[in-house]
C-alpha cells in the first residue's frame, strides 16, 4: 500500500447555484481564494492541485519520515512531513494525507488516520473509508506537520509515503515520495525511485506585437463586443471577443481593459454553471492563458491537461489581449471541454486577480443575446450585461415611484377643490384618479419586487442594502392601502390619527423607495452609466420636489380665504372666491401637472431608454 500525504494550496473558483448572468460572474459570483479550509477531497485522484501551471521542476525542500519500518495490522505509524532543516523560506500552507497499496498506486486510499494537530489538520475521506485522508485546516504557513496512520486489518504488503507540497499558489510539487514500511514477514519490491507524476506541462504563450482588430467581424470572424460595434484597435475600452474556424481549429480573440483578467465561457443556457471557460490572467508584466471548467458559482477548475495552442498575449494602456487555438473535437476524457461545433452562449467577463489567483468579476459579464454556433458562418453578435428580468425590475419601479406615486399624491394634496359636482363611479374625481394611481404603484411595486428573487433564484447577498430597503418599501406599499381600506370616519376622533399616520407613512416610503433607485441603478445586474444616469434620476427627483413646492406656494399665496375641505368630499368654494377666480386657480393647477408630466416623462425616458441600452 502506498500512503500518499499530499500538500494541496488554495485554488481559485466561484461558488453558488446555477443563475443567470453570474458569470465569470458571475454572476454573482465569491471571491476566488481557493481551499484555505482545507477541504480537498477533489485533490485525492492525481494528487494535482488545480493551479493551471506547472508544477515546480526544482528540487523539494521537504523531508517525509516515519517512525518505524514495519508494522502489523492495527499497528500505527507516525508520519512527519517537515522542512529540510537546511532550507530556509520553505514554509508550506495545506496539505491532504491518503494511504494506497504500493502494488497499486492508482488504487483507492485505505487505512485510517488520527490526528496529532487538531489545530492544523483534520480529516477527510477518500475512497470509502472515513478518515482515510488528513488535510490542512487553513493556509497558515507550516513548517511540519504530524499525522497517526492505523494499518487495516487487511493491510497489503506494503506502504509508501509521499506527499504534493504546496509553497505557494504557483509553487508545488507533485507527488514526493517518502520511505517504504512494510508487512512484518513481507517481503517487498520498493517502487521506482521517480514516482512523482508530473503535472502536464503547459505551453507558454508568447508576445503578441500589435493590438487586435474588428475587422472582418461578420464577414470573416465572428464578434461580440461591448460596446456594440467597438473596435479594440482604437477603442481602449472596447470588450472584443472574436472567434474563427480554421479547419480543425477555431481562432480565439479575447481584448478588454482589466487589471486582473479577461474571460469567456461556452454556456448552454444563460445561467452559470457546467460551462467551458478560458482565462487570461494577467501576472506581474506577462499574461497565462487557460482553460477551465465552471461548475457553478464556484471557483473555476483548471485543465490540468493543456488543450489550447499558438498562445500569445499583449499588455498595452490597461488592455489585457490574448488569443490561441483550440481543436473542435478533443479526445472523450476531457468531459468539461465541449465540441466546437455546437450552438452556445457566449459569456465575456474581467476582474481582479493577485498573483495568478482569479477574483469575482469586476462587472456582471456580458452575455450574447442569442446562441451561436462557433464553427457556423461570421456573425456580427449582439450582448448584453443586464438580464432582461432585471431591467423589467428597473423600469417598474421607476414608473412606479418617479411617476406614478408622485402624481397621485400631486393629485391628492392640490386637486380636491377642482372639478366641483363631477363624480366617478360614485366618488370625487381626485379621489379616484388618486387610489388607481395608487393601486398602480402598488401592483407595479409588487410585480418588480419578485423579479430579483426570481432572477436570483433567492435572496442576493451582493446587493447591499439595496434589498434590505426594497422589502421595506414593498411592505408599507401593502400597508398603505390597507390602512386607506380600514380609515375612520370623517367625523371620528380618530380621523386625525389616521391622517397623519396615512401621510407619514406614504412620506417614509417615497424616501426609502427614492434611497433604494439610486443605489439599484449602481447593482451589478443593471449597472447604468455614470454620473449621466444618476444625474438624470437626480433631475427627476428634483422636478418632482420643485413642482410640489410651487403648487403648495401657489396655494397658500392664492387661496386664503377658502373654507376648510372635507377631504371625502367635493370641494365647496368659498364665498369670497368667485367662480371666475376659482376656474383661473384651477387652471394653473392644471398646466402645472402638465408640465410636470411632460418633464417627469422626458426624464424617465432617458432612464428606461438606457436601461433598454444595457
Amino acid at each position: 500500500m502506498l500512503l500518499i500525504l499530499t500538500f494541496v494550496a488554495p485554488v481559485m473558483g466561484m461558488q453558488g447555484p446555477r443563475l443567470f448572468l453570474v458569470v465569470v460572474a458571475a454572476c454573482l459570483i465569491k471571491e476566488a481564494s481557493g481551499f484555505p479550509n482545507g477541504k480537498v477531497s477533489v485533490a485525492c485522484g492525481d494528487m494535482k492541485p488545480q493551479h493551471g501551471h506547472a508544477s515546480s521542476s526544482k528540487s523539494a525542500p521537504y523531508n517525509i519520515t516515519v517512525d518505524q519500518t514495519t508494522f502489523s495490522p492495527g499497528d500505527q505509524i507516525t508520519v512527519t512531513l517537515q522542512v529540510v532543516p537546511t532550507t530556509e523560506g520553505a514554509a508550506f500552507k495545506g496539505f491532504l494525507i491518503e494511504a494506497r497499496d504500493v502494488e497499486n498506486l492508482d488504487g483507492p486510499a485505505v487505512g485510517s488516520f488520527s490526528l496529532l494537530n487538531p489545530s492544523e489538520s483534520q480529516l477527510l475521506q477518500c475512497g470509502d473509508t472515513q478518515g482515510s485522508a488528513v488535510s490542512h485546516t487553513s493556509k497558515s504557513k507550516k513548517t511540519d506537520i504530524q499525522a497517526m496512520w492505523k494499518a487495516p486489518e487487511n493491510p497489503p504488503l506494503g506502504v509508501q509515503f509521499m506527499a504534493t507540497v504546496v509553497q505557494k499558489y504557483k509553487v508545488y510539487w507533485v507527488k514526493l515520495p517518502g520511505p517504504v514500511v512494510s508487512l512484518n514477514g513481507a517481503t517487498v519490491v520498493p517502487p521506482p525511485k521517480s514516482t512523482t507524476t508530473a503535472t502536464t506541462a503547459l505551453t507558454t504563450p508568447s508576445v503578441w506585437n500589435k493590438p487586435f482588430s474588428s475587422e472582418g467581424c461578420g464577414r470573416r470572424k465572428s464578434c461580440l463586443r461591448d460596446p456594440e460595434g467597438c473596435d479594440p484597435e482604437r477603442d481602449p475600452l472596447c470588450f472584443f471577443l472574436s472567434f474563427t474556424p480554421e479547419e480543425h481549429t477555431v481562432l480565439f480573440e479575447l481584448s478588454g481593459p482589466s487589471s486582473g483578467y479577461m474571460s469567456f465561457a461556452l454556456s448552454q443556457d444563460k445561467w452559470m454553471g457546467d460551462d467551458d471557460a478560458y482565462l487570461c490572467v494577467r501576472d506581474g508584466d506577462r499574461v497565462d492563458i487557460n482553460a477551465a471548467y465552471l461548475p457553478g458559482r464556484t471557483e473555476p477548475e483548471f485543465a490540468t491537461q493543456n488543450v489550447l495552442s499558438d498562445m500569445s498575449w499583449r499588455l498595452a494602456d490597461g488592455v489585457i489581449q490574448c488569443r490561441f487555438r483550440r481543436e473542435i473535437h478533443l479526445p472523450v476524457h476531457n468531459r468539461s471541454r465541449f465540441s466546437l461545433d455546437q450552438s452556445f452562449f457566449l459569456f465575456v467577463a474581467h476582474g481582479r486577480s493577485a498573483d495568478g489567483v482569479v477574483h469575482r468579476h469586476d462587472r456582471q459579464p456580458l452575455i450574447s443575446t442569442y446562441q451561436t454556433v462557433i464553427t457556423g458562418p461570421p456573425k456580427d453578435l449582439a450582448g448584453s450585461r443586464s438580464p432582461l428580468l432585471m431591467k423589467f425590475h428597473g423600469v417598474f419601479m421607476l414608473v412606479a415611484w418617479m411617476t406614478t406615486v408622485t402624481t397621485g399624491v400631486i393629485i391628492a394634496r392640490y386637486f380636491k377643490m377642482d372639478w366641483p359636482g363631477t363624480t366617478l363611479l360614485g366618488q370625487s374625481v381626485w379621489f379616484q384618479v388618486h387610489r388607481a394611481l395608487m393601486i398602480l404603484t402598488v401592483l407595479l411595486t409588487s410585480v418588480g419586487f419578485m423579479l430579483p428573487f426570481i432572477y436570483r433564484g433567492g435572496w442576493s447577498k451582493r446587493a447591499g442594502s439595496h434589498p434590505y430597503l426594497g422589502c421595506t418599501v414593498m411592505a408599507l406599499s401593502v400597508i398603505q392601502p390597507i390602512m386607506a381600506l380600514v380609515r375612520p370616519a370623517q367625523d371620528s376622533s380618530r380621523r386625525n390619527i389616521f391622517n397623519w399616520a396615512h401621510w407619514g407613512t406614504g412620506t417614509t416610503v417615497q424616501i426609502l423607495a427614492v434611497a433604494a433607485i439610486f443605489l439599484g441603478i449602481q447593482q451589478q445586474a443593471l449597472l447604468l452609466p455614470v454620473p449621466w444616469s444618476t444625474g438624470i434620476l437626480a433631475g427627476c427627483v428634483v422636478w418632482g420636489i420643485l413642482i410640489d413646492l410651487l403648487l403648495e406656494f401657489h396655494n397658500r399665496g392664492v387661496i386664503q380665504t377658502t373654507v376648510t375641505v372635507s377631504e371625502d368630499k367635493e370641494s365647496i368654494l368659498s364665498t369670497h372666491l368667485d367662480k371666475e377666480r376659482q376656474r383661473k386657480v384651477s387652471l394653473f393647477r392644471k398646466i402645472v401637472l402638465a408640465v410636470f408630466l411632460v418633464g417627469n416623462f422626458g426624464f424617465l425616458s432617458g432612464l428606461i431608454n438606457t436601461i433598454a441600452s444595457m
